[in-house]
């Protein structure tokens, strides 16, 4: 016993690892069949197991047991492999050409129907020498096992694996009685894998697994007219207890050291966190999920310790306290471990849902299949992507509320230009966050999640529209700003009559974590900052330029008030007065006349001077005489031209 090592060998991890990764995600199994190829080829190199050179063919040596190392089964197991998959190309191969032979006529038809007898033969012969080499891998592991060089988990994998092979075999072939036998044992032995797994990846192996066979065993318990045959727990509680140890050799010793070796299982590393929606669990079925779910359950666990999440900024982002930046980074550092774990979950649960869909499989009636999965995991990515954005905005916010704290009059301080469109960029992401959010099916399905999301939306869109009109702001754009924050309350409105009704019952507040808290006393503080800062605008727009649309109708002349009533009185030549006062903004130059002499420049002068001076005098006074009644008492008003 010293002198032999111990191996770990498990079946189900190594076939489950090499299909999804070579092909049968997608049922390439022609893909599978040259991987398998290809890796019994290294195996046998490695091993120094080659059948010779060229036309020389060497038989090998039957494989010694005490020698034997985890390369020797792996061989074993991928000559099976690769036989089960050339059979099951063959199968898939002669049921196109039983179709073409359907629906074609005279020859063709006769020769589609010989091809694919053919086929169906050959792939029988290949099936047989697929359960071939598993019974003899199943053989050195049952010695193995004997000297204790094996675990029980190993073995009773390899006892499922053959298990499995026979049974799809008889099902091929109408054997349905036998067919039940097998795959109801396999099945057996698969729940007590999955009950004594140390590991969470362990667990959703079995379970997997499980899945696979659980339609072939409900088809063989349909065909024998078993009542219930739709419950597949049920009918293999009823036959493998009868069966199990006839097929497998100390199945009851085999199992009882499985419990021995794994104990008590707790809530380990290697254990995932139950996951739940709406009370109801979520079903990992998956070890490729579980790996990646395990990191996203890490990130959270370093973001708890770093910070602590889910604050509403919105109520609180002025009383934050002096380390609260540097808390935020830390805590935005998290979230992105976060976001990056989340992303690698939805992409894995995205491809097992799209290869669910290629295969035809569907789950049973009631249950949370892969693509309920795939949807609850995008849910996950979208609020933490939400409650990242809404801490930076928080952040962003905090700066702005510290600075106006140093200043005095906080509406003339000087506010950095990037910050607004800053805030405004981080609500567009949560916008769009919140929007995919409300696409996803399993919140159309919850009305009360679905309107707390509408309303989320609102207030977002609310906010947003706040932000963007300080945007225009120093452009002196008022109209722009003053129609932004209209669109804002209603906005607001439309967020309270959504939030209202529900907001003992937010599914979202309630949630863990709450994401997007949100609660009546944000609306009214942002409905209170709406209205002082519209006012606020509306008194800048006024002494800007008197509240005109039109941005240049500042710098235009305007006639002073004086005019209108001056005028009346007396003929004023308004564009002479803007020559003389040098605000004429575009005056003609004047020709350059010949020089003359300066006698006759200085009686210009005085001619020009006298006549000015006679055009004064000649104003005339207002008369009694002229107007009488009426017409004298409002002339200053109606007498104008």
């Amino acid at each position: 016993m010293s002198g032999k090592s111990q191996l770990h060998f498990q079946a189900l991890l190594i076939a489950n690892e090499q299909r999804n990764a070579y092909g049968l995600r997608y049922n390439d199994y022609e893909r599978y069949r040259k991987h398998c190829y290809n890796r019994t080829h290294r195996l046998r190199s490695s091993l120094k197991m080659t059948y010779g050179r060229g036309r020389e063919f060497k038989k090998l040596p039957p494989i010694n047991l005490e020698t034997v190392k985890e390369g020797h089964l792996q061989l074993l197991l991928f000559e099976a492999e690769r036989a089960w998959a050339h059979s099951q190309e063959m199968q898939a191969e002669s049921l196109k050409l039983s179709s073409t032979a359907k629906s074609s006529s005279g020859s063709a038809a006769e020769a589609a129907a010989k091809q694919s007898s053919s086929l169906r033969k050959h792939a029988t012969r290949r099936m047989r020498r697929s359960i071939h080499w598993a019974t003899q891998l199943l053989s050195h592991c049952q010695a193995l096992y004997a000297q204790s060089r094996l675990s029980a988990e190993d073995l009773t994998q390899v006892n499922t694996y053959t298990l499995i092979l026979n049974g799809r075999f008889l099902h091929q072939r109408y054997e349905f009685e036998d067919a039940l036998v097998q795959l109801s044992v396999a099945r057996n032995l698969l729940d007590a894998l999955a009950d004594a797994a140390a590991t969470s990846r362990a667990q959703a192996l079995a379970v997997a697994f499980a899945d696979e066979i659980g339609p072939e065993i409900r088809h063989c318990a349909h065909e024998l007219r078993r009542d219930k045959a739709y419950d597949v727990d049920a009918v293999v509680a009823d036959v493998a207890p009868k069966h199990r140890n006839a097929l497998v050799q100390d199945c009851d010793a085999i199992l009882a050291g499985l419990k021995d070796e794994t104990g008590a299982v707790g809530q380990g590393k290697g254990k995932l966190k139950e996951l739940l929606w709406e009370d109801e669990p979520v079903p990992v079925r998956n070890p490729e999920l579980v790996d990646v779910l395990l990191k996203v359950q890490e990130a959270e666990e370093r973001l708890s310790a770093a910070e602590k999440p889910g604050g509403d900024e919105h109520g609180k982002s002025e009383k934050g306290k002096a380390g609260k930046g540097a808390r935020s980074k830390r805590g935005v550092a998290s979230y992105d471990a976060i976001l990056l774990a989340l992303s690698e979950a939805e992409d894995v649960a995205r491809k097992l849902a799209e290869g669910q869909k290629l295969s035809g499989a569907t789950a049973a009636a009631g249950t949370r299949d892969i693509h309920f999965v795939h949807a609850y995991i995008v849910y996950q990515l979208l609020s933490r992507r939400v409650q990242r954005d809404l801490l930076l905005t928080s952040t962003l916010l905090h700066q702005l509320h510290a600075a106006q704290k140093a200043h005095a009059s906080s509406r003339k301080m000087h506010v950095d230009a990037r910050l607004y469109p800053a805030i405004v960029k981080l609500l567009d992401s949560v916008l769009q966050s919140l929007e995919q959010m409300r696409t996803l099916p399993i919140v159309d399905e919850s009305p009360d999640l679905a309107a707390a999301v509408d309303a989320r939306l609102s207030f977002t869109k609310a906010r947003r529209c706040y932000y963007l009109a300080w945007c225009y702001v120093p452009l002196k754009k008022y109209a722009e700003t003053l129609s932004l924050t209209q669109h804002a309350s209603i906005h607001l409105r439309e967020c309270r009559s959504m939030l209202a009704p529900t907001i003992d019952t937010d599914s979202i507040n309630d949630g863990e974590p709450a994401f997007y808290p949100l609660t009546l006393a944000a609306l009214d503080k942002l409905e209170e900052e709406l209205t002082l800062d519209s006012t606020s605008f509306k008194n800048d727009w006024f002494a800007y330029n008197g509240g005109s649309l039109d941005p240049e109708s500042s710098k235009t002349h305007k006639k002073p008030l004086f005019f209108d009533i001056a005028l009346n009185y007396i003929n004023l030549d308004i564009d002479r007065l803007q020559e003389r006062a040098g605000k004429v903004p575009g005056t003609k130059a004047a020709p350059v006349a010949a020089p003359v002499p300066q006698a006759a420049e200085k009686k210009t002068q005085a001619s020009r001077a006298k006549v000015e001076e006679t055009e004064r005098s000649a104003t005339p006074e207002p008369s009694s005489q002229a107007r009488g009644g009426l017409s004298s008492l409002l002339g200053g008003w109606w007498g104008r031209s």
